[in-house]
């Protein structure tokens, strides 16, 4: 008798029940970039910097003082750094950091 009575309902439960649907409209943007990885490389006092084109180069000392900085204007740049010998910090767009040292 329990068991009917638990069935009763559960039966007009299901059949009075309206089933949820939901619609999402999805709109997919693929965007094309090309990642160009930025290399930094010294020999002796010569800084090389390659893929940073248009982009901000900033050198600091180890105390963080900005010691140089200079619009990167092409693909591959070389700058004659006129620096005391010692270890410095080279960041590149805000995003690139390097250590170096100048021997």
């Amino acid at each position: 008798m329990a068991r009917i009575l638990l069935i009763i309902p559960f039966v007009l439960v299901m059949l009075f029940t309206v089933p949820a649907v939901s619609r999402t409209n999805m709109a997919v943007e693929i965007i094309d970039t090309e990642f160009q990885e930025i290399t930094i490389s010294v020999k002796a006092s010569t800084l090389h910097v390659t893929g940073a084109n248009g982009l901000m180069l900033n050198i600091y000392n180890v105390a963080g003082v900005r010691v140089m900085s200079v619009k990167v204007t092409g693909q591959d740049c070389r700058y004659e750094l006129n620096l005391p010998k010692g270890c410095y910090i080279v960041q590149v767009g805000g995003k690139t950091t390097r250590k170096i040292s100048i021997k």
